[in-house]
């Protein structure tokens, strides 16, 4: 009998809590954090795909690592530390081999950052990973597009259109090289 959406949860996402603002943790109809005095809360969501975002078999732990870090650029590029994640998870089918892969490489990522996991939910369809990251930083200190004025500094990590090469590879059947093998990487665990 397959697993029910609160078997799913209990069973791979409910961790105790590791940070100390986290007040309510996964398990409830909604997570509690403190949002300490003089910090504002920045909060960005992004949604993978199966078959737009990654490619079909893509591995549990690189769309799990993807989903994350995509997140946490977000806040990174507003200035802010991560704190939180929620994540809605859409499934064909309960897959308890794919579900202990993600769920470990999910926690251990967000760990990775300083943020857990706090809540979200789970449904059955196409799979599809929605992940709202949120963050702290200080209310002085937000870093805005709107504010962007010529003559700012830009900067960049990494090297920009490994992941765009490294789809186009896997779309063409290319990847039969470590150079290729290296861009792939970059397209699942930015």
């Amino acid at each position: 009998m397959p697993a029910t959406e609160f078997e799913i949860i209990d069973r791979y996402f409910k961790q105790p809590a590791t940070r100390d603002d986290v007040v309510l943790p996964v398990g409830d109809d909604g997570a509690v954090v403190a949002v300490p005095p003089g910090k504002q809360l920045v909060v960005s969501t992004d949604t993978l795909v199966e078959g737009v975002h990654f490619p079909l078999n893509t591995s549990a732990q690189d769309i799990a690592c993807k989903s994350v870090t995509v997140n946490l650029s977000d806040l990174a590029a507003m200035g802010a530390q991560p704190a939180w994640l929620t994540l809605a998870l859409t499934l064909p089918n309960v897959d308890e081999r794919w579900l202990q892969a993600f769920a470990q490489d999910f926690i251990a990522t967000a760990a990775r950052f300083g943020a857990e996991l706090i809540g979200g939910d789970t449904t059955q369809g196409p799979l599809c990973i929605s992940v709202t990251a949120m963050g702290l930083v200080d209310a002085a200190a937000v870093m805005r597009r709107d504010r962007a004025r010529a003559g700012d500094a830009i900067y960049v990590t990494g090297s920009l259109g490994d992941a765009a090469i490294g789809l186009a590879m896997l779309r063409q059947g290319k990847v039969s090289d470590d150079a290729a093998a290296w861009l792939v990487g970059r397209l699942n665990r930015p």
